[in-house]
């Protein structure tokens, strides 16, 4: 709990077996997690006994995708307010406190991975994806003129209920840039949000996307064009 509000955190797996339990245990220890969604993505054999090893709640989503995952567990997250993270070591549990300091004032609070003096020794945070992600940030800044935005990639983010409930049936992405899409929908939905920075550690195996500078570089055209399309659609609507 957190001011008299339940928390939830939504965990997404897929190739994380070796630290998916500890980062669980992890965000217990908080002693602010009311509750935990896994949501198993097609995640690699042996996943699920790590998990049963916890008190984290197991659900399955067979649609392959990180954005399918992610919306799988938001429909099951009770909480008042939800964090989503990854269970890979890149973001500390402790870290929660930032996002929820930030709650009287905002509705989502999103986790930023592009301050250099909070990236640790390690991490897949190299000036390739930094400044990839902060280009990218920028230009969504631009094209919505939005509040700042440093980092379009991080999936250490927090959201009251009722933003989920306003961005639940818009959501179309089911694969990667799901993220991005959250971020333009808060924009456009004129929820008030902030983006912060958080540590970033490096990660427990070898990520499916960012671990290979090619699929990041797409991910980030990708990411780009889908950012441009909407801000059209948006012009042609308006």
């Amino acid at each position: 709990m957190w001011k008299n509000k339940s928390i939830s955190i939504v965990l997404p797996t897929y190739n994380e077996i070796d630290s998916i339990a500890e980062d669980i245990n992890d965000f217990f220890a908080t002693g602010y997690v009311d509750q935990i969604i896994v949501v198993n993505n097609n995640a690699v054999t042996g996943t699920d006994e790590e998990v049963a090893k916890t008190p984290a709640k197991l659900v399955y989503e067979s649609k392959q995708g990180y954005g399918y995952a992610i919306q799988k567990g938001l429909q099951e997250a009770s909480g008042e307010l939800i964090v989503i993270s990854e269970p890979d070591g890149t973001f500390t549990a402790r870290d929660i406190v930032k996002l929820l300091s930030y709650t009287d004032d905002f509705s989502i609070v999103y986790g930023s991975r592009t301050l250099n003096t909070m990236i640790w020794e390690g991490a897949n945070m190299g000036w390739f994806l930094r400044y990839g992600n902060y280009f990218v940030a920028k230009l969504i800044e631009v094209f919505f003129n939005t509040t700042t935005l440093s980092d379009v990639g991080c999936t250490f983010r927090l959201l009251d209920k009722k933003s989920v409930e306003t961005m639940l049936p818009l959501f179309t992405v089911g694969g990667s840039h799901f993220g991005l899409e959250m971020i333009l929908l808060s924009i456009e939905k004129r929820i008030r949000f902030i983006q912060i920075p958080v540590n970033y550690q490096k990660r427990v195996g070898t990520s499916s996307v960012t671990g290979n500078k090619m699929k990041a570089f797409a991910l980030g055209m990708t990411m780009i064009w889908f950012a441009f399309c909407k801000r059209i659609k948006t012009l042609i609507f308006k």
